[in-house]
């Protein structure tokens, strides 16, 4: 059985599941918050989710806090990049507020800004009858193009929906460890330090140097319970390696948890890439 959560967009996650063949699903199975889905995965066997990831590389930070927050036997298994669906859409003239919901928010804000556009928010459980209602006759919707209703045609800016590329979605699981590999993976690694001082990271980042590994992502959060919080992710070649990885954070008494292992040397297309301009 597959799951999203109440926020994700229902045809988004079902495509991902069809393209990564997880399962054939028409419709996913609505577990509520992000909580609440973990939980759900967690507490139900053979129950999995579809889950928003940000990027393999750069792991969306409220699904990185959520995991580690979760129950330990929760890991992320794999990762597809998903074409965007969302279209804009009206039924006649177009000058009142667009009505979007929270993944379409996610997803196509900075465009809809770019466009001028007013969005008005919706959960994403609101029906498109809802939604249409909201709109009023001079309003109009973002919303996935299967969910498209009666009357409505895309407006000449929808197309610049699809310019900021796929949606990336990964399978959330309960397992007792990570699966095996043999091939280059990417893995989520978070790590507490044993102790909490200037210049603590470094032992433990010299860890992970010393096993060969080149970070990808690397954030820090405070934590209730003594010591900061630190969020990685890079490339892997082998289980093995994560394994030895995971002896000397073990021995050095650093406490850890693998949040993800993702099978791919390459996600293309790669993270939002920015242009610094240094002082």
């Amino acid at each position: 059985m597959l799951g999203r959560s109440e926020r994700e967009s229902p045809a988004h996650a079902v495509l991902a599941a069809q393209m990564a063949g997880w399962n054939d699903p028409v419709e996913l199975l609505d577990l509520g918050t992000m909580a609440d889905t973990l939980a759900t995965v967690a507490g139900i066997e053979a129950l999995a989710a579809v889950v928003h990831l940000g990027h393999p590389e750069h792991p969306a930070p409220g699904l990185e806090r959520a995991l580690l927050e979760g129950a330990p036997s929760l890991i992320v298994t794999g990762a597809v990049a998903v074409p965007g669906q969302w279209v804009w859409v009206g039924s006649g003239a177009t000058v009142g507020q667009v009505v979007i919901d929270e993944a379409g928010m996610r997803d196509c804000a900075g465009v809809l800004r770019t466009l001028g556009a007013s969005p008005r928010l919706v959960p994403t459980r609101a029906t498109v009858e809802e939604r249409i209602a909201l709109a009023g006759e001079s309003g109009s919707l973002v919303i996935e193009r299967s969910r498209v209703p009666a009357g409505f045609t895309e407006l000449p800016d929808s197309a610049a929906l699809a310019e900021g590329g796929p949606v990336w979605y990964g399978l959330l699981e309960s397992r007792g460890d990570w699966p095996p590999f043999t091939e280059p993976a990417q893995v989520w690694l978070a790590f507490g330090p044993a102790d909490d001082h200037l210049g603590s990271l470094q032992p433990t980042l010299a860890l992970i140097a010393d096993a060969g590994l080149d970070l990808d992502h690397l954030r820090s959060q405070p934590s209730t319970g003594g010591p900061h919080v630190f969020f990685t992710s890079f490339s892997c070649p082998t289980s093995a390696a994560l394994s030895d990885l995971v002896f000397a954070l073990t021995q050095r008494g650093v406490s850890h948890r693998t949040l993800a292992v993702l099978p791919g040397e390459a996600f293309v297309p790669g993270p939002d890439a920015l242009t610094p301009r240094w002082a």
